[in-house]
């Protein structure tokens, strides 16, 4: 009886909606024309007196080549959505934490309680689904000596991925592998003329103000959504 009676209650009561998380006072949106589309507008909010208040924006940035999927972070998952692979070159979509920054300079204008750190050609950013650390930071104990150690580095002569802020999608404490790693914000290439593999870019100035702006303690987040999603998900996900 009383199983019965569950079951019947479960049918007909909502189930609790997602929204942002009620402590993210900092969030930084980005709209795109469509699923397809490796171009997006982006803009930040705080959370004043309950009240979403623009301080930044907009200003632009690209996306993966082959535009968005769903990724995976803090939002549930439609009901059979195609969900971010790994090489896919698509960017994640949803709503994902903001991370720390890493970057080949010594120090960057940060919040003090925003983790910097000045990467080596010890420090690693796990690609490979088959590794345990996918996903992950490593750092080595030696220096690079093995081909799969020298493809993961994080220092590469490579001036776009200088400085870069992570997006925790298919992050820890659980990770999927094969669902798509080392998504950052980063400097975008060519004076934004070219789309990415799956990261949200800018120009170095945007991305300077964005990394000093972020505080760990507002608990920033990442929506980032096609246009038409965002508009049909904004007032159920509080969204700014």
């Amino acid at each position: 009886m009383l199983r019965t009676l569950f079951l019947l209650l479960a049918a007909v009561l909502p189930i609790a909606a997602f929204e942002l998380p009620a402590n993210s006072t900092q969030c930084v949106t980005g709209t795109a024309k469509d699923w397809n589309s490796s171009t997006v507008t982006l803009n930040a909010y705080e959370k004043r007196g309950g009240t979403w208040v623009k301080t930044s924006g907009p200003w632009q940035g690209r996306l993966g080549k082959s535009g968005l999927v769903w990724g995976l972070g803090l939002h549930p998952l439609p009901a059979g959505a195609k969900v971010k692979s790994e090489g896919d070159w698509r960017a994640p979509a949803g709503v994902f934490r903001i991370g720390g920054a890493w970057g080949i300079h010594e120090k960057i204008q940060k919040h003090p309680k925003l983790p910097y750190r000045q990467v080596t050609s010890r420090d690693l950013w796990v690609e490979d689904p088959a590794s345990p650390h996918y996903n992950k930071h490593l750092i080595l104990n030696h220096d690079p000596a093995t081909a799969w150690e020298k493809k993961a580095q994080m220092k590469q002569d490579d001036y776009p991925h200088s400085l870069k802020m992570f997006i925790a999608h298919n992050a820890v404490p659980k990770i999927t592998a094969g669902a798509g790693s080392s998504i950052f914000f980063h400097i975008w290439r060519g004076g934004g003329t070219k789309p990415t593999a799956g990261c949200t870019t800018m120009e170095e100035k945007k991305l300077r103000e964005l990394i000093a702006w972020i505080d760990p303690g507002k608990q920033p987040v990442y929506v980032l959504l096609p246009e038409a999603e965002y508009e049909g998900k904004k007032a159920a996900w509080k969204l700014p």
